[in-house]
């Protein structure tokens, strides 16, 4: 190849390495990229170095691990070396289009080093299907007596378990009746983030003006993203054309309540996983459909394809739902990563644990492009070429519970941290000072921890490397980089401090 390859980079937002099928699964999620699987590296056991989003983008983009800034840091810092930065100073024009996702928009330095960046925050808001979607929300839309009223049963209702159990039932039933009167109830219109086709029209026009320069696309895709809308297309796909946006609205709605037990809510986990499903489906649509593009303009065997996800999520294996931070189980810290290469035309199947954190100058690497010294990872691409099983422990790390990175206070909580190699996972939960050692190869659905007397030298091995990673963690953060990621942080709070509150907007 004459020219310097280009790199396509999608990252699928809540994307499991258990649901697509070339990683196993049965159902038909992914039939495009299981044909390009065969072509392709599919690695076993990618495994993200922090979760959610705002943890584990900064592992991707900048090669370091999510909380090297210090736990009040969040996102890439003003002047940080990242895979875009790298690329425009390589002479590649950079376009990034990321579906609407807060966590990575240019107050938390995702536009750095791209010529074009659209998150689409900016665009008119569709319905919020959270207001839809838990118990108080409709309240605040009454008139002021259907406040009174209600607020009076629900101080009479509440003061007793069994009327308490009673009255949110009867005011979830009641508040779904409302929405479904109130809500133009098609699954687009309840989506909260623009849908992957929406994306790769976008990225399709950007497409057409790159010549014949080399380029980095990124395409953020939120499909799978709870609230979970999929189009009609999508579920007709999956032949689950039954499910109507009536149902998808119910079934998300039961899925996000507070008060009901994983027991009841597991009735419900068959069609909430379709929808999931549906959306990883929609998404390999919008991916066969971007790369005929990209071959009609002879851009697909000039380029590097690689598709990852950020984190995954729970359908209440361990008793949750989503991906909050509070667990680092397997189905939430190991997503699907393929890259395929120019004139690729044969299957390889990389074992061990890959870590995250050395995506970034591994891509470099395979494009030929220098990989930033600040760089905390390193490019594997040798070891890949050589066909080598990957055996050192990767680590997964995030702050317990900070479910609200927008309030810094939130942010400097206890860490959660997890070790795994190809065969063991030890987890330390430093909030409520525990320590889990669990065997995968034996107990995959990490149900049944190890006693403290079995597997001793085991544990230790990957206590140490974890100790190993704290104490470079102090010698080696970035103080420069952190500072001015702070002072950029304090500008946006003063800034939005200055703006009027909406209550003052007449």
């Amino acid at each position: 190849m004459d020219t310097q390859p280009s790199l396509i980079l999608i990252t699928v937002d809540c994307l499991r390495a258990d649901h697509v099928g070339f990683l196993g699964y049965s159902q038909h999620t992914t039939p495009f990229l299981d044909q390009l699987a065969q072509k392709s590296l599919v690695f076993e056991s990618a495994i993200v170095a922090g979760t959610p989003t705002y943890y584990s983008f900064p592992v991707m983009m900048a090669s370091r691990s999510p909380l090297a800034l210090g736990r009040d840091v969040i996102g890439l810092a003003p002047e940080e070396p990242t895979l875009a930065l790298a690329l425009k100073q390589a002479g590649y024009l950079t376009g990034a289009f990321v579906a609407g996702n807060p966590y990575l928009s240019r107050h938390f330095g995702y536009h750095r080093g791209f010529d074009l960046f659209h998150d689409f925050l900016e665009a008119e808001a569709s319905v919020e299907s959270s207001v839809v979607e838990t118990l108080h929300d409709v309240e605040n839309g009454k008139v002021p007596f259907q406040r009174r009223i209600n607020h009076a049963f629900e101080t009479i209702a509440t003061r007793w378990n069994p009327t308490r159990a009673l009255y949110n039932e009867l005011y979830f039933h009641y508040c779904h009746w409302i929405n479904t009167r109130r809500l133009p109830c098609r699954m687009d219109s309840l989506r909260k983030y623009p849908d992957a086709d929406a994306i790769v029209k976008h990225a399709l026009t950007w497409l057409q003006d790159v010549g014949h320069q080399p380029f980095l696309l990124w395409l953020h895709l939120m499909d799978p993203h709870h609230p979970y809308y999929p189009p009609e297309e999508a579920l007709t796909a999956m032949e689950r054309g039954d499910i109507s946006a009536h149902q998808a609205l119910y079934l998300n709605s039961m899925w996000n309540r507070g008060d009901v037990t994983p027991r009841r809510l597991a009735r419900y986990q068959r069609d909430v996983v379709t929808l999931y499903d549906a959306g990883i489906r929609w998404v390999d649509i919008q991916i066969a459909r971007l790369m005929e593009s990209l071959k009609q303009q002879g851009l697909w065997d000039q380029a590097v394809f690689a598709v990852t996800g950020d984190h995954g999520e729970e359908f209440l294996e361990h008793g949750g739902r989503y991906h909050w931070p509070f667990k680092l189980v397997e189905e939430i810290i190991r997503v699907p990563l393929l890259i395929h290469l120019p004139y690729q035309n044969t299957y390889s199947r990389v074992g061990g644990p890959f870590s995250m954190l050395h995506l970034a100058p591994t891509l470099l690497d395979t494009l030929g492009v220098p990989v930033p010294d600040e760089f905390q990872g390193h490019s594997l691409w040798s070891a890949l070429q050589a066909g080598q099983t990957l055996n050192e422990p990767v680590l997964t790390e995030c702050v317990y519970g900070c479910t609200n990175p927008w309030q810094r206070d939130a942010r400097v909580g206890p860490r959660l941290l997890a070790v795994r190699d190809a065969r063991y996972k030890l987890l330390l939960d430093f909030a409520n000072r525990l320590e889990y050692l669990f065997d995968l190869e034996v107990d995959p659905g990490e149900h049944n921890p190890l006693s403290d007397s079995e597997q001793r030298p085991v544990r230790g091995r990957l206590l140490e490397h974890a100790y190993e990673h704290l104490r470079r963690f102090k010698e080696q953060r970035d103080v420069r980089n952190r500072l001015r990621a702070r002072l950029a942080d304090i500008r946006h709070q003063l800034t939005q401090s200055t703006k009027p509150s909406s209550d003052a907007v007449s």
